[in-house]
């Protein structure tokens, strides 16, 4: 893994690795939205800079840092390979600008909450139907169970 940050396109890139365990081992995965618990040692965030004079040569660095993402694949969770909503993706998905469906928004949702997305939904419809507070990759409400008055 570290030759690679020798790479020319590696210089502004930087992995940050977040030890687990101990007492969050503990707590059970459904016990609240955050999941990622007991059996992961490491939460691994990756990270790409730029210096402003090279600001149109930016699509090379993150080129480099998805490549590397990719790298690390046998070496991390799977089945999906899961993810920190605090520190978004937005390469494995994002809402609509109207309304996004529970399938479209599963597909980052699951490796953010696993199976809490769905009691998260259920929330978030019954609390935010009008879907006021979002981001790239909020949930949202389930709009076949929103009643109209």
């Amino acid at each position: 893994m570290w030759p690679k940050f020798y790479e020319k396109e590696g210089k502004y890139a930087s992995i940050l690795l977040v030890p687990y365990g101990g007492k969050m081992d503990e707590i059970p995965e459904t016990e609240t939205p955050f999941p990622h618990r007991a059996g992961n040692m490491y939460e691994i965030i990756y990270n790409i800079g730029r210096v402003v004079e090279e600001n149109l040569e930016f699509q090379k660095y993150l080129s480099w840092i998805r490549r590397f993402y990719h790298h690390m694949t046998p070496y991390v969770s799977k089945s999906p390979r899961q993810a920190y909503v605090n520190y978004r993706d937005l390469d494995i998905g994002v809402n609509n600008e109207g309304n996004t469906s529970y399938a479209q928004a599963s597909i980052w949702s699951f490796k953010y909450f696993k199976s809490n997305f769905n009691k998260l939904i259920y929330v978030k419809t019954l609390v935010d139907p009008e879907n006021f507070f979002k981001h790239e990759q909020s949930i949202p409400p389930l709009l076949e169970f929103i009643i109209v008055s």
